[in-house]
């Protein structure tokens, strides 16, 4: 009886965490893509970073979009302006025409799910598309980095790093030569 009032017990407490656990994707069922949500959606249809970056980003290699945002504040010259915006005008163009092609490539992995019309090697040939460009997009975007930061002094980058929250002003006092 004792083992009895023990597993009632027991499954009284776990049955739930694990019916939580079975519904984590309650509700994406819904989606136009499963894998991705519309704010994924949107975000690579605009040629967004989506954290492809933070590599560079949080290793002193600054972006273009926030270099430009913040331009008076980090002193850019006329010709620093222009070359950055000729950055990230070109990186936005890559990066919108990879995300469009992106996009196309996991809808077809959705439909062929959906469609149950899906094999080992048309997955894997998808899932091998879908990765390639997974990379080149993350590319445009590390490459966009390292040329913002070849047309900045180093104090500007160190100025970055400092505006955006990445070090405090003494660690930004004690780099600056």
């Amino acid at each position: 009886m004792k083992n009895i009032i023990i597993a009632t017990l027991i499954s009284a407490f776990t049955l739930p965490a694990l019916a939580a656990d079975d519904s984590a994707y309650a509700g994406q069922e819904n989606r136009d893509i499963k894998a991705l949500s519309q704010h994924e959606i949107t975000a690579y249809l605009n040629g967004k970073g989506l954290g492809y970056a933070k590599a560079a980003e949080l290793n002193q290699y600054p972006g273009p979009k926030h270099v430009l945002e913040l331009s008076k504040e980090l002193g850019l010259s006329e010709e620093q302006i222009k070359q950055s915006q000729h950055i990230f005008d070109q990186m936005k163009v890559y990066a919108v025409a990879l995300g469009q092609q992106f996009i196309a490539k996991e809808q077809e992995l959705d439909k062929r799910f959906s469609g149950n019309d899906i094999d080992d090697e048309s997955l894997a040939l998808l899932l091998s598309e879908i990765g390639a460009l997974k990379t080149k997009l993350r590319y445009v975007h590390l490459k966009s980095h390292l040329e913002q930061k070849a047309i900045l002094s180093e104090h500007q980058v160190h100025m970055y790093d400092q505006l955006r929250g990445y070090v405090d002003s003494v660690d930004h006092q004690q780099h600056v030569h």
